[in-house]
């Protein structure tokens, strides 16, 4: 069995004391550059690894941040917008000295609820990333004494990181407006405060521009659901007056949309354009490319982490907050310019 290595052996080596080694290896001020480096790379030489569960003894924390993540759809992981967001949250808790555990409310023969859960593990905060955010056991989550952050839904004193999507709906309107086009259609998410976000900077952007648009050309689908998706295309492209534009809720859910377009004997965009949002991989090598909004999953993850690590470690400062993340269009090839 290796021996585990202790400060007192790193301090032996570098000649200097234990608190000095402790004040280092924790990222503390007041040690000279020459001193750090030098307890940094005997720690490393040595094979120093942090006594974890001595940590939590000293600092009454685990260092376990929580996350809940229901995927409604069961796409898990292969949901890009949520996976992307997840792993940038990820990295930076990580490089703050913070490991993550799923919590979930069907552990066990019996289950528990998320705050259970999230109690057993003993986690000092919880991120909810993707959930059904008007679920009681959600909201007990949420409005507990554990610190919590959301993304895209804000609960009363609660921090919560959002994409800007009433903006993004906007931008995406003027643009499809500047390429000429008066007659759109939206088909938009399930009844979620994204989806309420998007619908009102669609509306309000076509009330700004002048743009009437029909009920006929308004449909729902699922979110990262192409089957749904298809079958709202096919009954968009049957009506007497057919749009020159669709909107789709999600970059993925065009999939389906872009099939009941060729099936129609219809070519994007020469005969119909497109634009899709999140800005997803799929989006930038498509042919052709499609026209969408670019959600920052880099900047939504890393505030959040950053966020509820500052709830955790700084309680008596941290006030809740809400801040909003800008995305940027990316203006793809599905969009012809009409006139």
């Amino acid at each position: 069995m290796v021996p585990l290595v202790s400060l007192k052996d790193i301090a032996e080596k570098c000649q200097v004391s234990v608190a000095t080694v402790s004040k280092v290896l924790n990222g503390q001020p007041g040690i000279g550059d020459a001193t750090r480096q030098q307890v940094l790379a005997v720690a490393k030489e040595l094979g120093y690894t942090a006594n974890s569960a001595a940590r939590a003894l000293k600092t009454n924390r685990t260092y376990n941040l929580g996350v809940v993540f229901v995927d409604l759809q069961n796409s898990g992981f292969m949901h890009e917008y949520f996976a992307s967001m997840l792993n940038y949250f990820r990295i930076e808790s990580e490089s703050r000295g913070y490991d993550l555990c799923f919590i979930n409310s069907n552990v066990g023969l019996q289950g528990r609820s998320y705050l259970q859960h999230a109690l057993y593990r003993g986690v000092d905060g919880v991120v909810i990333i993707c959930a059904d955010f008007q679920d009681p056991l959600v909201q007990e989550l949420a409005l507990s004494d554990l610190p919590v952050v959301t993304l895209d839904h804000v609960y009363h004193n609660r921090t919560a990181v959002l994409s800007d999507n009433a903006q993004g709906m906007m931008a995406l309107v003027r643009h499809v407006y500047g390429m000429g086009h008066r007659r759109i259609a939206y088909i938009h998410g399930n009844h979620t405060a994204v989806t309420e976000n998007r619908l009102t900077g669609f509306y309000r952007a076509s009330e700004e521009l002048g743009l009437h648009v029909p009920e006929e050309c308004i449909a729902e689908c699922e979110y990262h659901e192409p089957q749904g998706c298809y079958e709202a295309t096919k009954a968009i492209l049957a009506l007497p007056e057919r749009p020159t534009c669709i909107f789709f809720s999600d970059d993925y859910s065009y999939i389906g949309g872009a099939a009941a377009i060729a099936e129609a004997g219809l070519r994007v965009p020469e005969d119909i354009s497109v634009v899709g949002y999140d800005g997803i991989h799929m989006a930038k090598v498509v042919s052709p490319r499609l026209t969408t909004w670019e959600q920052n999953t880099e900047e939504l993850g890393r505030i959040a982490a950053d966020k509820l690590i500052e709830r955790i470690e700084h309680p008596r400062t941290a006030l809740p907050e809400h801040i909003v993340v800008q995305g940027r269009l990316l203006e793809g090839e599905t969009v012809r310019r009409l006139g």
